[in-house]
């Protein structure tokens, strides 16, 4: 019998076209998600939370090694933690707010620190030795043989279910014989998942679940669902601290504004590993991808031309500051109020920020005046916001991102037809996909490789450049300024020149 020393997190499925990619990620997992937020007996169902267990300890190698005793010996997914403190408060805030991801939770390594508390969750909670662990956790593995996603029937959502709960969610742990790198923490609070809004921590698992399986199926990395009961920022911050050396890195996910900038701009500062808010940098990077070949095709050059906005929350933010790096002069953005402007009465702390460099000119109008004469409309907010008579105001070849999800701002048959020279959206259905999952498997699997401890602008920009470069000259075209979100160039092209 071989002997463990390590634990991967791998998928349950394969993703090997688009289909798959929609039953097994976005839009198809929606339906998951809203069955836990209807009722959260539903993640037993529709996840791996009935056979998730988390081990933690003081000391990471040993709750690995527990991890790998309760895999082998019960056949029970459990995840390593390591707690960096051994305050009895401390201890309470982070075991009372990860049980949404599991099923249990395991303290026996840490018996004598914990005896005295009193945890607030809804799981068993192993605080002592048990001679009978199966029957303490009470944990069913499924497993899928000889699948084939020809046996699903029904629209992709149900397609999505009846996957889900056939194999107890989409991932497993999977022991190795040699050491395994520490996972990434897929971090989330559930307060903005996808275009579903605040449903919590619980019901955006399913979302995470499906990050996880594009992490180690397109850029080969291992990757650790952890969504939390708390959406308090200071607590966000102090739990992931606590558990950082829990992990290679921190993928934070579906965290609202403007709490996300609150909470990635401390990580930043105070974690000793690369903090990322995919949400915000991984759009922003395929974005700016984007419009570097659909501004090549126009024959215009970013500092030239004036871009709009449709959205100032967090994505938009980040896709601004990204491109306002790379030289771009003219923009002004918007939201359900009106122009962001300096001084603005509705402006949060984040957009006060951005109206520093954005609007020069203090237009205080709305997007039906302020789009005229724009050369690129990018909307990051709500659908159908964008008609005819804007898309024929815009200058000569006008460049259309409408990104809102699942409807865009307008859809992009109809942005064509109404004169667009370039349209991308968020859809699969169409061309120009606009899709995170082209930038965070290469990106974090390259920072992993190279150690690099902070992902800075310029990385971002470095990945921007090497997306943009796999379309080559005799390829590119209106209808293609990206590569398919399953081109398995991507991660390797990106990993490979994130210190470029």
């Amino acid at each position: 019998m071989p002997k463990f020393n390590g634990i991967k997190i791998v998928s349950k499925v394969e993703v090997n076209d688009k289909n798959a990619l929609a039953i097994v990620y976005t839009p198809g997992v929606a339906a998951s998600c809203l069955k836990i937020k209807d009722n959260s007996e539903a993640s037993y169902y529709y996840t791996n939370r009935e056979n998730s267990v988390a081990v933690l300890s003081f000391d990471y190698d040993k709750s690995l090694e527990r991890a790998i005793f309760l895999k082998t010996s019960l056949g029970i997914d459990a995840y390593p933690f390591e707690l960096s403190t051994c305050n009895e408060e401390k201890i309470k805030l982070v075991v009372d707010n990860i049980e949404p991801s599991f099923g249990a939770i395991d303290l026996s390594l840490i018996k004598e620190n914990v005896k005295n508390i009193d945890f607030n969750v809804n799981i068993p909670v192993l605080k002592g030795e048990c001679k009978d662990l199966k029957e303490f956790f009470l944990c069913v593995s499924k497993n899928l043989f000889m699948f084939s996603y020809d046996k699903l029937t029904g629209n992709t959502s149900e397609k999505s279910l009846q996957l889900r709960e056939m194999a107890g969610g989409v991932i497993e742990t999977q022991l190795t014989e040699e050491k395994t790198v520490k996972p990434v923490g897929i971090i989330s609070d559930g307060s903005a998942v996808l275009g579903l809004g605040n449903i919590g921590g619980l019901a955006g698992l399913p979302v995470m679940e499906g990050k996880a399986v594009l992490f180690q199926q397109l850029g080969d990395v291992s990757a650790l669902p952890l969504c939390l009961k708390t959406q308090n920022p200071t607590e966000i911050i102090e739990i992931v601290l606590l558990l950082q050396n829990s992990f290679s890195g921190v993928n934070l996910e579906d965290i609202k504004a403007p709490q996300c900038f609150t909470i990635e701009n401390t990580l930043i500062e105070k974690a000793d590993i690369p903090i990322f808010h995919d949400d915000q940098h991984g759009t922003a990077v395929v974005v700016l991808a984007g419009l570097l070949n659909a501004l090549h095709l126009a024959g215009k050059k970013i500092e030239d031309i004036k871009i709009v906005f449709s959205g100032a929350g967090a994505a938009a933010i980040a896709v601004c500051k990204l491109i306002l790096a790379l030289g771009a002069k003219n923009i002004i953005m918007f939201n359900s109020k009106g122009a962001i402007y300096k001084g603005g009465e509705n402006n949060n702390s984040a957009q006060e920020e951005i109206a520093q460099y954005t609007n020069i000119t203090g237009f205080k109008g709305s997007l039906k005046e302020g789009i005229k004469d724009s050369d690129v409309f990018i909307g990051l907010s709500a659908p159908n916001l964008i008609d005819e008579e804007m898309i024929k105001s815009m200058a000569q070849k006008p460049i259309v991102f409408a990104l809102a999800n699942p409807t865009p701002e307008i859809l992009p048959d109809l942005a064509k037809k109404y004169g667009a020279f370039i349209c991308a959206s968020g859809r699969s259905d169409f061309p120009n996909q606009i899709n995170n999952s082209l930038v965070f498997p290469g990106l974090f699997r390259g920072v992993l490789n190279n150690n690099i401890k902070k992902i800075t602008t310029k990385i971002k920009l470095n990945c921007a450049f090497a997306l943009a470069s796999i379309v080559n000259e005799s390829e590119l075209s209106p209808d293609y300024i990206l590569p398919d979100a399953l081109d398995m160039r991507v991660p390797d092209t990106i990993a490979n020149n994130v210190i470029e």
